[in-house]
């Protein structure tokens, strides 16, 4: 409703004699529609005209005239409450998503350029659900970017040269194993140098060779590592989950940009070499929350640690990322995040936007691929379909060829139950929930799609004559017009902040409204006039619960 904020910042301004970009600013929803569509404080204009906010409200109301859009005006002591009308609402949204269809709340930025870097697990195992949550978020993310027209890559940095993945290649020995064993060999080798901590040494041997050049060594690591990103890759694919670019550490030591990236830090001043002999970058003065506010870049021997491998990483994205340069982390990253802003800031360059996340929690706690504390993604997402094929065999669905629609139902409840939940909030998994056609769920927003497409099916649209829009005057009706004229403003929140939860939460409101009006408002048995009105407005519904729904990465089924 953006457009109609401007229209009431423009009325505000001509009578308090702030400017219309501050009164816009200061605009609010009220948190009941009772008290309006849009709400102005008046306490900030307190002070300078020196009368208290509720007056000032009265006597903004005394002089500012309804007019268009605005049909009534009501001083609420300190707010200043606006009424649209609802017929002109309804027939303005309705005509703007008929002719934007799928593109509707699109900013359609036109030679804008971004990158996203998500999921970038570990190559050592299949992933545990808990890192699924940076590959969902991240996927939206990118949707998200590209519904507004950015043209968006997306990176996963493959750290194919790390301890972690040393620890796994130097217990694979010459074993040939498939993709599901990996997991099993990890936490093997973990349990192992945990009782025999000399082993560490042999792996440290393996990164030395490694870093080197030691052309049997990186056939091994090759190997492993491959065999490891090709199964993820496929897990995630099977999700709607794809990369456009997988980044190998391993590029950054062969191509000597690491000891680029040295060279000029040791030209900072601010490296040193500690009484381990590393090379530690001085981060004081950045604030970092830490004893000795250090970044080590280096081991003894001089091998390249993960964090210089990143900083060369970062300047290759610097290069590529012309407007939007992001990364998704859980928040056990937040410090060496900041490790690596400071760091890059020393060098002159911007970091990325990092959406920090929090974790999925076990009953047991946090998952762990180290301990084997875990559920696999890929149980977790056997356990969707199974699910689903019982809730739909319990509604007296046919099970013949079922299993696109209960992966379209079971894919999209385990991602809609993880980024309905802010990032930085814990999502503690509950198949109930989640798979729950009565609540806030992606079931329960697939099924208001397909009760619409149902509708639909049963009418046809008129191709010509005017719909008389006026006729919508009910409650319901109104505040499905309202619901989706709000759509805009969310759907650019979501892009400018990071923020894809704001797009889950918005569309169970808009199917929560569509229901509220399914069940008071008839369609197909009123009479023509108010049919057509009526099924104007639900064919909007249906296109913008598809946009929310394709935003994250969700099916819009027709039928269930």
């Amino acid at each position: 409703m953006n457009d109609y904020r401007k229209a009431i910042a423009g009325l505000v301004a001509r009578e308090s004699g702030i400017p219309a970009e501050t009164a816009e600013g200061m605009i609010a929803v009220p948190p009941d529609k009772e008290l309006g569509d849009f709400s102005f404080p008046c306490f900030a204009l307190s002070k300078e005209m020196k009368k208290n906010p509720a007056e000032i409200a009265s006597g903004l109301q005394q002089r500012i005239k309804p007019s268009g859009i605005v049909e009534k005006i009501v001083a609420n002591g300190p707010y200043l409450n606006f009424f649209l009308n609802k017929a002109m609402l309804a027939e303005a949204v309705i005509s703007e998503i008929s002719a934007s269809k799928e593109k509707y709340g699109s900013l359609n930025l036109k030679n804008r350029k971004a990158l996203i870097e998500h999921t970038s697990i570990n190559p050592n195992a299949s992933p545990h659900v808990g890192r699924a949550r940076n590959a969902i978020i991240g996927d939206s993310l990118s949707r998200i970017l590209r519904f507004h027209g950015y043209r968006t890559e997306v990176h996963y940095f493959v750290n194919d040269i790390g301890k972690q993945i040393a620890m796994l290649v130097f217990g694979c020995g010459s074993k040939r194993l498939e993709f599901k064993d990996l997991l099993d060999e990890y936490v093997k080798i973990n349990a192992e140098l945990e009782k025999n901590p000399e082993l560490e040494k042999k792996v440290f041997e393996l990164l030395k060779k490694l870093e080197d050049g030691d052309k049997q060594v990186i056939a091994r690591f090759r190997r492993v590592v491959e065999l490891c990103i090709i199964g993820q890759a496929k897990l995630f694919e099977e999700l709607g989950i794809r990369y456009d670019f997988f980044d190998y550490e391993s590029k950054y030591l062969w191509d000597k940009k690491t000891e680029d990236v040295l060279r000029q830090l040791q030209g900072t001043g601010r490296v040193f070499v500690d009484a381990d002999g590393r090379n530690v970058l001085n981060l004081e003065g950045f604030g970092l929350a830490m004893e000795i506010p250090v970044f080590v870049l280096t081991r003894a021997d001089k091998t390249s640690l993960y964090g210089l491998r990143d900083l060369a990483y970062n300047l290759d994205k610097i290069s590529r990322a012309k407007d939007r340069n992001i990364v998704v982390l859980g928040e056990d990253h937040k410090l060496y995040f900041r490790q690596i802003e400071s760091t890059l800031s020393l060098m002159g360059l911007k970091a990325p936007e990092a959406v920090h996340y929090s974790f999925i929690l076990l009953a047991s706690g946090k998952m762990s691929t180290r301990s084997g504390n875990l559920v696999l993604l890929e149980e977790f997402m056997q356990q969707a379909l199974e699910k689903a094929v019982r809730e739909l065999a319990s509604r007296g669905k046919s099970m013949k060829n079922s299993r696109p629609l209960a992966k379209a139902i079971g894919y999209g409840a385990l991602k809609y139950h993880i980024i309905k939940v802010s990032p930085e909030k814990n999502v503690v998994f509950d198949w109930e929930q989640a798979l729950s056609f009565d609540g806030e769920s992606a079931p329960y927003i697939q099924y208001a799609h397909a009760r619409i497409c149902s509708i639909l099916k049963k009418a046809s649209l008129p191709k010509s004559k005017k719909t008389n829009f006026s006729l919508l005057g009910a409650k319901e009706e109104t505040g499905l017009a309202s619901a989706l004229a709000n759509f805009p403003e969310i759907a650019e929140r979501a892009c400018s902040q990071l923020r894809p939860h704001l797009i889950a939460n918005y569309a169970y409101l808009l199917a929560d409204s569509f229901n509220r009006f399914y069940h008071a408002c008839p369609v197909l048995s009123e009479e023509k006039e108010l049919m057509n009105a009526r099924l104007q407005l639900i064919l909007c519904v249906k296109y913008v619960l598809e946009i929310c729904l394709s935003l994250l990465g969700i099916e819009s089924p027709e039928s269930m």
